[in-house]
């Protein structure tokens, strides 16, 4: 279901740029709910949420656990076993909802309604999947992904074994999975699909909210379904992530711009010296923010998707039994000592990131003069080494816990206000038939995510859990908590950005593997008599966040005017496809509304008959090609505008349903907020008649 978010003066969350604020909408977010469960252990079942947002949250997982217990018994069997709460990865969303002080820095803090929509929008979610919840089968398959994502970190790839390399064929994984829902009529109901690509196809000028190439994607895929008539009214598309750590969507690379062309140096990602390097993706050359290199990655994701669904009933394998299991337990990650698989013993650190964590990557690249692949000392400014002293200096024990990182910001240490990056992990595994989800709380590299799949695959088979059936295991995240990248210790050891921004150290990995492995077993059919430890309670900082996001005053129409009366109307010439019918209206703050299930724009055709003049919508702020932007006129006297621009799509145009010439006119949807009572008032506003020919 469509989740409701503030669109505007909201900084935008995984950049961390702190003038990269929402100023409208390009494509309505989504919660997406999953329930499997069996039908003959109502209390065995699991919940696989996938959420247009950066990540799942600690704060945001306790938020929807809390609705959940409010609204009854039937729902008691959601719980912080089988709730799983993954994030698309899209860095095109409102932030300020997360539950540490990091991440709020560049948000200007907590803001409680960006925070709120998120669990409203997720729990409702939970909610209509367990009210149509129904028996049926799981198939799934898998296909390859074309041209959809390259590996941004290919020095620090080439840090693992060659042997263990020469193994795949490609530096980042380029299979898309998928489970098949259907009920016993044989009714399709929807799809799960794993596929790693990062949320950056939007770049960091872009300031309109969207789910960035997976909620394309997923869009693409129900909008195709359903206007098909062959699948189930509320079928489902979600897009998940996978081991997305070390992959980027930019697919033609990363250049210079500098003026030279060349592609960037292969070691740090500069070029002559200088950071001027950023990834290009199909439609780079396009001025728009990175739209349309947006949607041609979504759409590739959407093709080879929409191809498998539909050879997946005839080539793809069924889900047997009715084991449906799930597990869930928070470890303390700031001194947890286990043995790795040669005996030796192994530590993990208090959280801590590096120096080229400041560097960016080649989708987004920092600021000030850091650079990537900076292990030992730092070639920094030494000012940055003085500021990390001000805030926390590491201990010795610290430094020799994460070498060879250089700590530039000791943030598993640093607990004032209240702490600002989590030392306290989820561990959560989910189990259907002989399928196994990892639901991995980091960013996993490629190689990562390879090892920690076959690592649970190997245990499975050695515990004998699928009996004859080979197990199919599957990585999904960042979810439950964000802690950052999951690198291999040989590129941890290179430190570019994603071995800086693995936060407990070189053995992070191999942590992770030891606990998944060996609570496997309470995912057999016969699991453990004692009941697996919950583990300690990570801290939920919701009431004590700090906040400097200002709300709505108040809103005012300009002297003599009012709100949703026209300032700019469509022009009366006929427009063709390709062409852009734009009006401006008197607006008001979006965030007194955020219109849950509803819209703030649409496009309406004229439907003529029997004398009467109907209009029917035709598109909505869900539409990729229908862009909602808000703009402030004057913050003392509160004035605004909304400017509304269809796009209008030819009949070869992959998002939207087709549609036929006619006449056609735009609705704006708004809510101002009164002066001194504060009350919030409806309005609408509609342009003028507008004709559009050839389609």
């Amino acid at each position: 279901m469509c989740t409701a978010r503030p669109v505007v003066e909201i900084n935008l969350m995984g950049y961390a740029i702190t003038n990269q604020v929402g100023s409208g909408l390009r494509q309505r977010l989504y919660s997406r709910a999953f329930i499997i469960g069996d039908i003959n252990k109502p209390e065995d079942r699991f919940v696989y949420l996938v959420l247009d947002i950066q990540s799942g949250d600690t704060a945001v997982r306790h938020g929807i656990l809390q609705r959940l217990s409010k609204l009854g018994t039937e729902y008691s069997l959601y719980n912080q076993k089988n709730v799983a709460v993954t994030g698309t990865h899209s860095h095109s969303g409102p932030g300020a909802w997360l539950n540490y002080l990091l991440p709020q820095i560049t948000s200007k803090g907590f803001n409680k309604q960006s925070y709120q929509a998120i669990v409203d929008g997720a729990t409702l979610s939970i909610k209509r999947a367990h009210q149509n919840l129904t028996p049926g089968h799981l198939s799934v398959g898998s296909t390859k992904v074309e041209n959809a994502n390259i590996n941004r970190s290919l020095y620090a790839y080439l840090a693992n074994p060659k042997e263990e390399r020469a193994r795949y064929e490609h530096d980042v994984d380029k299979e898309m999975v998928m489970l098949k829902f259907k009920d016993v009529r044989g009714e399709n109901l929807g799809i799960l699909t794993w596929f790693p690509v990062h949320g950056t196809s939007m770049l960091g000028n872009n300031t309109l909210i969207s789910g960035d190439n997976k909620g394309v994607a997923a869009l693409m895929f129900e909008k195709e379904v359903q206007s098909s008539g062959l699948a189930n009214e509320n079928f489902v598309a979600g897009f998940s992530q996978a081991n997305v750590g070390d992959t980027s969507p930019n697919v033609l690379g990363a250049y210079c711009e500098d003026g030279s062309g060349e592609e960037c140096n292969l070691e740090d990602s500069t070029c002559h010296g200088s950071k001027r390097c950023h990834g290009r993706g199909p439609f780079f050359r396009n001025k728009d923010q990175g739209a349309a290199s947006c949607l041609e990655i979504g759409r590739r994701q959407f093709a080879a998707a929409k191809a498998l669904y539909s050879a997946i009933d005839k080539d793809g394998k069924t889900i047997r039994g009715s084991i449906v299991k799930s597990l869930h337990s928070f470890q303390d990650f700031s001194n947890f000592t286990f043995q790795l698989s040669n005996g030796s013993s192994a530590t993990t650190c208090a959280a801590a990131l590096g120096y080229s964590f400041a560097a960016g990557t080649t989708d987004g690249p920092g600021d000030f003069d850091f650079k990537q692949n900076n292990s030992g000392s730092p070639n920094a400014n030494p000012l940055w080494s003085v500021l990390r002293r001000f805030m926390h200096e590491p201990t010795e024990e610290q430094k020799q816990c994460h070498a060879p990182k250089p700590i530039l910001l000791d943030v598993g240490e640093l607990q004032k206000p209240y702490l600002w990056s989590p030392n306290i992990v989820d561990i959560q595994l989910l189990r259907v038939g002989q399928f196994f989800i990892i639901v991995s709380p980091g960013e996993a590299s490629t190689m990562a995510g390879r090892r920690w799949k076959q690592a649970i695959a190997a245990s499975v088979s050695k515990l004998s859990m699928t009996d004859s059936e080979e197990p199919i295991v599957v990585l999904g995240g960042p979810a439950n908590s964000y802690t950052h990248y999951i690198a291999t210790e040989e590129e941890y050891a290179i430190q570019r950005y994603e071995g800086a921004s693995t936060l407990y150290g070189p053995h992070t990995l191999n942590a992770y593997i030891n606990l998944t492995t060996r609570y496997l077993p309470y995912l057999s059919a016969t699991p453990p008599i004692f009941p697996l430890p919950p583990g300690p309670v990570p801290p939920i900082n919701t009431n004590r966040s700090l906040s400097f996001i200002t709300g709505v005053v108040f809103d005012r129409p300009p002297f003599f005017k009012s709100f949703g009366q026209v300032i700019t109307d469509v022009h009366p010439a006929p427009y063709r496809p390709g062409e852009k019918a734009i009006v401006t209206f008197v607006g008001a703050n979006p965030r007194n509304d955020l219109r849950l299930e509803k819209t703030y724009a649409a496009v309406e055709q004229l439907q003529l008959g029997g004398g009467d003049r109907d209009w029917i919508p035709i598109r909505d702020d869900s539409d990729w090609s229908l862009l909602f932007e808000w703009k402030r006129g004057s913050t003392a006297l509160g004035t605004s505008e909304v400017t509304i621009t269809w796009e209008i799509e030819g009949s070869d145009h992959a998002v939207s349903s087709m549609l036929s010439g006619g006449r056609f006119r735009i609705r704006y949807f708004g809510a101002s907020k009164t002066p001194i009572t504060g009350d919030i008032v409806q309005f609408e506003g509609v342009s003028g008649e507008f004709k559009v020919i050839g389609l």
